[in-house]
């Protein structure tokens, strides 16, 4: 398992006229936040982040270390940019804003735009097909779709730093009732710190980042547990998809499903503190497991970026809006593999570049065992 060395990789690559990302999320060791400030504060977490990046290669010559550029630029852009967003307590919204509709969604796309060499070029791209599954496939009102973007400065109820987050996940789950149809969904960055209260069966807890987390914190799988699990009532189905790095068990959620074995896992937390809920079912589709890292490419379309599992989730179940759980992972495994074997077998440095960056499997995991193969996938 990969714990605390740091990832070296390229921005991105010219090949063929594909270029990939894989910079959602680099470091693995604690990178502090809103819980650790007392073991470190602000400070402490910058020094460690700007360490971290230090084993980083330049875009334009993948063999060339530049750990002084990188360290510079990230310096300068990274740490002092990014904490210029403002925190906006965002107005609660009862459910009967989405016209008694059963529908609610949450979608957050992450481009750290304040800063240039580390920002995510697909985020946006993501929440756009997100929400065109949503509206297209699955029948949610838009005005049943928040989302938060970095795409309007101006709407700063909208921009997705940690408050705004927070505040929105406390909206999508409010007033849930019985047939209340939920979906968070996350592109951007995410990573790992040591867990520190003995709730995480591999001792870190897994984490997603605002667009101001160098400032105000991570969002912890425990805090998001606590959110929108825990209120689930019978009958109220939540669903969340997560592309970012590092997000296997980002809900925290007590069974984790193994493809190719076809089983469940247990994932209840060894100190046994509470990852249920309230008699609802919460489901979970991540972009890979806890120790790989999520990848934005331009393979499927040559010329936009994308979050890779997003973009073969959507465009899996827009082909066949009836397929089942156990199919749409199957099929989307399936793809991933035919996808790496081909881009990887045709150049020798390629495959020496990326060794440690190829395209990873979603991860199920859910509150509740259920057969995968014989549950139809419904948001």
């Amino acid at each position: 398992m990969e714990t605390t060395t740091p990832i070296t990789c390229s921005d991105c690559y010219d090949h063929q006229d594909t270029q990939e990302s894989c910079i959602r999320g680099h470091i693995i060791a604690c990178g502090g936040g809103a819980d650790h400030k007392d073991k470190g504060g602000e400070h402490g977490l910058r020094k460690k982040v700007s360490r971290l990046f230090h084993g980083k290669a330049s875009s334009n010559s993948p063999d060339v270390n530049s750990s002084s550029v990188v360290t510079a630029s990230f310096k300068t852009s990274f740490l002092g940019k990014l904490t210029s967003w403002p925190s906006v307590e965002i107005p609660a919204t009862p459910a009967a804003a989405c016209g008694g509709s059963n529908k609610r969604a949450l979608l957050c796309g992450v481009t750290y735009s304040h800063q240039h060499r580390y920002k995510l070029k697909g985020t946006a791209n993501d929440v756009s097909n997100m929400k065109n599954l949503l509206t297209n496939i699955f029948g949610y009102p838009a005005e049943c779709i928040r989302i938060l973007s970095e795409d309007d400065p101006y709407a700063q109820d909208l921009i997705p730093t940690k408050k705004n987050i927070e505040n929105s996940l406390k909206w999508l789950v409010e007033g849930c009732k019985w047939g209340d149809s939920l979906v968070f969904y996350f592109s951007g960055h995410g990573l790992r710190q040591p867990d520190f209260q003995g709730d995480e069966i591999d001792g870190f807890d897994e984490t997603i980042c605002p667009v101001d987390f160098m400032k105000e914190g991570m969002i912890l799988d425990n805090d998001i547990n606590k959110t929108i699990v825990w209120p689930l009532k019978a009958g109220v189905k939540l669903h969340a998809i997560v592309d970012a790095c590092h997000s296997g068990t980002i809900l925290d959620l007590e069974h984790v499903y193994n493809r190719k074995q076809r089983i469940w896992i247990n994932n209840n937390p060894p100190s046994g503190v509470r990852k249920s809920t309230s008699g609802g079912l919460a489901i979970s589709i991540s972009a890979c497991e806890d120790d790989k890292m999520a990848a934005d490419t331009t393979v499927f379309t040559k010329k936009v970026m994308n979050g890779a599992m997003t973009y073969i989730l959507t465009e899996t179940v827009k082909r066949n809006p009836q397929i089942t759980y156990g199919a749409l992972l199957d099929t989307m495994a399936s793809e991933i593999e035919n996808i790496n074997s081909e881009r990887w077998i045709k150049s020798r440095i390629i495959r020496k570049v990326f060794r440690h960056k190829t395209i990873q499997e979603p991860l199920l995991s859910s509150s509740t065992k259920f057969e995968v193969y014989d549950t139809k996938f419904i948001l």
